[in-house]
C-alpha cells in the first residue's frame, strides 16, 4: 500500500506507527502495537493537517490498532479469520515500510557522501549482453520465469458490504449509567449478556472505563480474569 501525503512530521499513517515503535524503543509486534495504539489515536485526533481525503488512511490503520487494543483488554475476544488476517497485513506493512526507510538513509548516506556515485545515465550506449551462468539449460529459464510471474500480486475484486450501525459510547454509557440506578449494582457479565456482537462487548467495556475515570462508578474485580462488579458510587 502506498501512501504520498505529506505532513509536518509524518508521511502517512506508517511513518506515524514506525516513529512511535522506534519511539518507545519496540519491536513490530501486535504486543507494541497494543501499546502505542493510544499515541497514535490521540495524534490523529488532535492533528490539524491531515486532508479529509487522506483521513480514511489513518482511520483504516486506528481501527485495526483499536482491535489490537480491545484483544489485549479483552483476552475473551476471538479474531475472525479475516480480522486476523488485517493484522498481520498491517504487521507486515509497517515491518516492509521500515526497510524501505532504512534503505532510504542509507542511500542519503552515499548521496552525501563526497566520494562518486554514478546513475544509469552513466551506462546509457554500452550493448547490454546476457550472461548465462554455465550448464543452464531450458528448463532453468522457465522455472525463473515461472517464478517471476509467480511473485505477481493477483488483484482480487473485494466484494461489497453494507455499512451496518453499530452502538456509540456515548449510547452505551448513558445505558450503564441508567441500568446502576435501577439495580444499584450489577457485574459486567450481565452488561453484556445480550450482547449481539463483540463491538457491543468492547464498547461496553469502554464505557465502564470511562465511568470509573470520571468517578461515577466503582469497579471490583477479586483476581485476573474473573467477575467484574460495577457500583455506582453514590449508593451506600
Amino acid at each position: 500500500m502506498a501512501y504520498h501525503i505529506k505532513l509536518e512530521q509524518f508521511e502517512g499513517p506508517l511513518d506515524l506507527l514506525l516513529q512511535l515503535t522506534e519511539q518507545e524503543k519496540l519491536d513490530i509486534t501486535r504486543v507494541s502495537l497494543a501499546k502505542i495504539a493510544d499515541q497514535y489515536l490521540e495524534y490523529i485526533t488532535q492533528a490539524r493537517d491531515i486532508t479529509l481525503a487522506h483521513l480514511a488512511d489513518f482511520l483504516s490503520v486506528a481501527s485495526r490498532l483499536i482491535l489490537i487494543k480491545s484483544k489485549a483488554l479483552l483476552p475473551m475476544l476471538e479474531f475472525t479469520e479475516e480480522e486476523e488476517e488485517e493484522i498481520k497485513d498491517l504487521e507486515y506493512q509497517l515491518a516492509e515500510y521500515k526497510k524501505f526507510k532504512d534503505a532510504s538513509a542509507k542511500i542519503a548516506t552515499i548521496f552525501d557522501s563526497p566520494k562518486a556515485s554514478f546513475a544509469r545515465e552513466g551506462f546509457l550506449g554500452l550493448t547490454t549482453l546476457f550472461y548465462p551462468p554455465e550448464n543452464i539449460v531450458a528448463g532453468d529459464l522457465q522455472k525463473a520465469f515461472a517464478k517471476v510471474l509467480g511473485e505477481i500480486p493477483v488483484q482480487e475484486k473485494l466484494e461489497e458490504e453494507m455499512v451496518k450501525e453499530v452502538l456509540t459510547l456515548e449510547d452505551r454509557i448513558v445505558h450503564l449509567q441508567n441500568t446502576l440506578r435501577d439495580r444499584v449494582q450489577t457485574s459486567f457479565s450481565e452488561l453484556v449478556a445480550n450482547a449481539k456482537d463483540k463491538v457491543e462487548i468492547v464498547v461496553s467495556f469502554l464505557a465502564m472505563l470511562e465511568l470509573v475515570k470520571q468517578r461515577i462508578i466503582h469497579v471490583e474485580q477479586g483476581e485476573l480474569f474473573s467477575e467484574i462488579n460495577l457500583k455506582h458510587i453514590d449508593s451506600k
